[in-house]
């Protein structure tokens, strides 16, 4: 059931350094976070965003090595699973040059109605653009 690997390559800038002159962990969040929702909006209509929109859950992110400013890295994210409201994201963080592993996480979010911001259960034109 998982989806395709969507992919984004960027370099690390100043901003995101922290006093140990490496990349602040709670950036390598905010990256997987912006990933997510860049696949959301690779693949969905404006109508859809209108009618449709998530929430986190819960997050799980595994550091496996540091990076540092002006390095290039490569985010990788797919969908897993999703059952009823729920759906299981996973994120890849690499360094292309040497091919390393930066991070790894995992996102469960859940599906609501944008209007109401009740849960709902993921549609099958919603569940056939990603799977």
């Amino acid at each position: 059931m998982k989806s395709d690997i969507f992919k984004q390559r960027f370099t690390v800038p100043a901003s995101a350094i922290d006093g140990l002159n490496h990349v602040n962990n709670v950036i390598y969040l905010q990256w997987c976070l912006d990933a997510a929702e860049a696949h959301w909006i690779s693949k969905t209509t404006e109508a859809q965003r209108e009618q449709y929109v998530w929430v986190v859950l819960n997050h799980f992110i595994s550091y496996k090595n540091p990076s540092f400013l002006g390095e290039e890295l490569e985010t990788q994210t797919w969908i897993e699973s999703y059952e009823g409201v729920k759906s299981e994201r996973h994120y890849k963080i690499i360094r292309p040059a040497d091919g390393k592993t930066i991070v790894e996480a995992t996102t469960l979010w859940c599906f609501l109605d944008a209007k109401t911001f009740r849960p709902t259960k993921i549609t099958e034109e919603i569940s056939n653009l990603f799977l």
